[in-house]
Order: C-alpha cells, then structure tokens, then sequence
C-alpha cells in the first residue's frame, strides 16, 4: 500500500469537494492535524474511515486504495469515441457541406430542421420538434437515464449575407450564408449523437441534444424554447456548447470560467421636433443635432458614468436623417447596441441611457420615442463545470491542445439557458491548412476547415462520457 499515493489522493478529492482540512476534520469527527497526518501519508484512517470517505466522494473504495481513479476504462473509451469518430467522419463532414449549401434564416429553418429530423430517425433517437420555432430536443438514454442529464446545444440559423467564397457547396439561397459556424456546430452535434446512440448501452444517465433555432435574432430562439418548457419534463443537470473560431487552430480548443461574452440590448430612438428651412434654426427645433448630441453623450456614460470595472460598449450604427442639404427632418432615426459584462451594471446604465436619451431631446426642444427590448444576457461559465470540462478536454487532447478562452464584447442567447443551469461556452478551432486566409465570423469568407469536425466530434461525445460518470463532482 503506498500511503504517500493515497494521501495525495485524499488531498485531491478534498480539493475537487472545495474543503479545508478543518471541514472536512469537523464532518468526520476528527482533527485538522489528523486530517493532514492522512494528507502526507504518515498515517491512514482506519477501515470504516476509508468507507466513509469513499462514499463520501462518490469513488469506489479500490480507488481510494490504489490512490487514483481508474483509468483503464477512460482510455478504451477514448479509443471506442476515436475509432467511431474516424468511421463517421465523411458523414459528418456531408451533413456539414449539405448545411452549409441549403443556409436559412433565424426562425426559417424549416428545412434544416427537416433535414435533422431525417438524421435522427435514421439513427432511432427519440425527438421533440416545433420547440421555440423550428427548434428540436432529441434524447439518447444510456443505463440508469435519470442518474444524470447532459445537455448539448448547436444553433442552426444564418446570416443575411451573400457568401464569397467559390467552393462546390457554397450557398444555393441568395443573401443568406452560414457565415458563422452553425452549420458546422448543428453537424457536430449529429456526430456527436451517433457515436452516444451506438454506445448508449454501457454509457451512464441521458444525453440531450438540443438544435436550437433563431441563435442571430432577437428575442432568441434559446429564450423561446425555454418559455414554451423544453426542459418541462426532463432537464439537464449541466449544459454544454462549442463555437468555431477561426483564431484557434485546428485540433484546438478553449476554455473560460465566468463571464465569457457580454449581454446584448438593442437601442431603438425617433427624435422628433418641428423641421424646416437650414438657414433659419431659430425657427425649427433641429433633430439632427439632437440626435447627435445623444450619440455624443451617451459615449459620456460609458467613459465616466460606468463602473470603470465592468467592460462596456454602445454603439450606434443606424443614423437617418432624411433632410436635404439646407433642410432639416421632422424626424431622426437611431439604432445601436450596448453590450455589458455585468447584470446589475446593465440594469443600472440602461436606466441611465434612457434618462439622458430623454433630457437631451428636451433640451432641444425635441420629444424622443425610446426602445430598449430586453436582449441577451451575458453568457456566463459555471467556474466548477468549466474547470472539469478543460480537465476532460486535456484528458481528450492533451495539454498541448487545450488554451484560455479570449473574452468578448460579443453575445450569444447560450446565456439564457447559462442563467438557468450550470453551463459552459468553449471555442472550437477551424484553422486550417485548408483555409489559412478564412475570413472572420459573419463576413462572406467566412469558412472552416473541415478537420475540424472530427474534434467537434469527439469533444461533445467525450465531455458528455465523462460529466455522466457519477464519480465526476458538477456542483
């Protein structure tokens, strides 16, 4: 028996179980010291300690004994994802081309939808359909399913954008493109489901598949499945979804603990006022520089009202003033964003936004129809869930290929489902030899290449294998 292996495992687990050496004394009735005595190795709780600590962290007592968990069957698994992996792999990379060819708006896919449905039933996996617009919650059922629920999401819309790049499948629909990676995150969640449903027999708990519609589009089609109860009659103890990103090389991914990506309200303004002839301003009530004093000072609310602590954007895009050259309109029209990486901050600059919005078209003589629907929280990342998922994927790829997720100013309606259940948002690398020049997400260069899938594969196959381990702490 080695003792110094065993302690060290003890600290391990007690460490995954966010105790102190005092917590856990107090729990089992004994000591610190005592507690830190078994820690070094220098001594060993007697036996019934040992089967209390076993099934106090949920492992089997041989483990504790052998002072690690086993690893035999993780690396047959490993093995089991990456030869089904290799095996389905032109599958995959069909239903992704065949995606990306036959694109469709958010809250249209129709089709897309269909072609899902078509795929599941191929593979005898029960479904759900209809959900928040054309969205789909599919289940696969492994031993003892209520043990333990994962959920995987992929979002399936695109973009009103004509694609650029001369490949075989480029887009057929004009001015609609997959100009963000959705159809490779919908083809990697099929994978994914094929590998889990030809395993299911000796797998743990209940994979959910989640193909989400409207990811593009405010309210979000993420909201809407919530509100119409995709999770009324079963619902995921922990939620996962990957991104491609095309700063990240192929074979590559990345993770982040907390708030990853920020909430997202549109800002919707009317300046109204008495228009009329350029050359006689003490006549009119001037909408253009009341519109443009507003832009000017609520740029004043991000540098010296906001939490210097808390990032923060707004900007204005959308800017119409139908005048003439020496006329000024009734009316001005403005539209923007304003994102924030903090629920409280958001409530408290939106509050701010508004009442200067307001003050500043009086102050010109203008009234002022304000629109501020409610958009996008911010997607935060369960830290616990988040720290596993990195372990897993390293586990999965190696230190090597597993880095720190960047943060950004950008949304994603994953954070509805992220305030609700304990989640985690990781990047998926599409960098490739293939596309080395690829362009950015959302522009008409957009294009992954397509290695990539096969890690998208395995990584929503593998994380789902081992959060459905009992023996794996989720909270």
């Amino acid at each position: 028996m080695d003792t110094k292996k065993i302690g060290a495992f003890l600290k391990q687990c007690r460490k995954e179980n966010n105790l102190t050496q005092e917590q856990l004394a107090e729990k089992f009735g004994v000591s610190a010291r005592t507690v830190s005595r078994w820690e070094t190795g220098s001594n060993m709780p007697d036996l019934s300690i040992l089967v209390e600590l076993a099934d106090y962290y949920d492992i089997e007592i041989k483990e504790l004994l052998d002072g690690e968990r086993s690893s035999t069957m993780n690396k047959e698994m490993k093995e089991t994802i990456e030869m089904l992996a290799n095996r389905i792999e032109n599958i995959v990379i069909n239903i992704y081309k065949h995606l990306h060819q036959h694109p469709e708006l958010s809250f249209a896919e129709k089709e897309t939808a269909a072609f899902i449905e078509e795929i599941l039933q191929g593979e005898n996996i029960p479904y759900r359909k209809n959900i928040g617009g054309y969205g789909i919650l599919a289940r696969i059922e492994g031993k003892n399913p209520t043990s333990r629920i994962i959920g995987l999401r992929a979002d399936m819309d695109a973009l009103l954008i004509e694609e650029g790049n001369n490949v075989p499948f480029r887009s057929v629909n004009p001015h609609v493109m997959h100009a963000c990676g959705h159809d490779a995150h919908t083809a990697c969640l099929l994978g994914a489901a094929m590998i889990l449903n030809r395993i299911r027999e000796i797998i743990e708990g209940t994979v959910l598949l989640i193909f989400q519609p409207g990811e593009e589009k405010a309210p979000g089609g993420a909201n809407l499945m919530l509100q119409e109860g995709i999770f009324d009659d079963i619902k995921p103890d922990i939620m996962i979804a990957q991104h491609t990103n095309t700063d990240i090389a192929c074979g590559d991914v990345a993770f982040g603990s907390g708030c990853v990506m920020a909430s997202a309200d549109e800002i919707h303004l009317t300046i109204r006022g008495k228009g009329g002839h350029g050359a006689m301003p003490h006549h009119i009530n001037d909408t253009v520089l009341a519109a443009s004093q507003i832009v000017v000072s609520l740029q004043q609310i991000i540098s010296r009202r906001r939490n210097p602590f808390v990032p923060a954007v707004l900007t204005f895009g959308r800017f119409i003033a139908d005048g003439a050259t020496n006329i000024i309109p009734d009316q001005v029209s403005l539209s923007g964003t304003f994102r924030c990486m903090d629920e409280k901050e958001r409530i408290r600059l939106k509050e701010l936004i508004q009442n200067t919005i307001k003050a500043t078209a009086e102050a010109y003589g203008c009234s002022c129809d304000i629109h501020i629907p409610d958009g996008y929280p911010a997607v935060v990342n369960d830290p616990v869930v988040t720290e596993s998922a990195k372990k897993f994927a390293e586990e999965l790829l190696g230190d090597n290929h597993v880095g720190e997720m960047e943060k950004r100013m950008t949304s994603e309606d994953f954070g509805f489902f992220a305030e609700r259940i304990p989640s985690t948002f990781y990047r998926l690398g599409v960098k490739g030899p293939s596309n080395p020049e690829c362009g950015e997400q959302h522009t008409a260069h957009f294009l992954i290449d397509e290695s990539a899938l096969k890690t998208g594969v395995k990584m929503l196959a593998w994380l789902s294998l081992r959060f459905l381990d009992k023996n794996i702490r989720i909270r």
